[in-house]
């Protein structure tokens, strides 16, 4: 790696923190306060109600099944396991399950705190949820999933072509999930928005970290090389 592309990767990363951040704190405040972009919420709310129809509510209940706490669990298994037994090292595969859990802590810590009331349960299509809505979990952890996925593959591939594409399906299969949480009346758009908020923030901490870390061992590497070319002309 070129001591150019770090600086970007670093660049990137903090300003994935600092939006990311700012965008969370912002949210949090119209949630806590009832003002800014939380007036959204029930505008939005009746939008989506309007969209229902029978097909589409059996896709979007699949959508939150698969990506949601039974199937996002068993889809980063699989993919950590087959990638630790097909990588010649384990550290990006691990950093994904790491981000991953990160995510789900966060979200199990933040909405006690928040409290902030689901839509209410005669708008749900999926059975009723009695617990708190801000962030969305089920957002936070696809989010987390597709993003970091996208920069590990991406990061190694270092094409432009292969960058474009999976960030690009990783945004698709986001908005994806916010429309399904939404739609199914589950989730408030303050809610998915500040998600994906938590997961820029995410995103930003793995960057640095990866970053920082395939410098070193290319340091090393070059370091090693240097070593066995001074004992073989010796």
């Amino acid at each position: 790696m070129t001591v150019g592309a770090r600086r970007g990767l670093y660049r990137a990363s903090a300003i994935l923190i600092t939006v990311g951040l700012a965008a969370f704190v912002v949210l949090l405040v119209g949630v806590l306060t009832h003002t800014g972009f939380q007036r959204l919420d029930t505008p939005v709310e009746h939008w989506f109600d309007d969209l229902r129809s029978r097909d589409v509510t059996s896709f979007m209940i699949v959508i939150a099944l698969v990506f949601g706490p039974v199937g996002m669990p068993i889809i980063v298994v699989i993919v950590t396991v087959v990638w630790l037994l097909a990588a010649t090292h384990a550290w990006r595969p691990l950093v994904l399950a790491v981000g991953m859990a990160t995510g789900v802590i966060l979200a199990q810590v933040i909405a006690p705190l928040v409290k902030h009331p689901r839509p209410p349960i005669g708008l749900m299509l999926a059975g009723p949820d009695h617990s708190y809505s801000f962030p969305s979990g089920h957002v936070l952890g696809a989010s987390d999933f597709f993003v970091i996925l996208a920069f590990l593959l991406a990061s190694r591939k270092q094409n432009r072509g292969f960058t474009i594409g999976a960030f690009t399906v990783a945004v698709l299969m986001i908005l994806l999930q916010v429309f399904s949480r939404l739609y199914l009346g589950y989730h408030y758009i303050s809610d998915t928005t500040a998600s994906m908020s938590l997961s820029a923030v995410i995103l930003g901490v793995v960057v640095a970290i990866d970053t920082r870390r395939t410098a070193r061992i290319s340091g090393e590497s070059v370091r090693g090389a240097d070593s066995q070319l001074q004992r073989d002309g010796t």
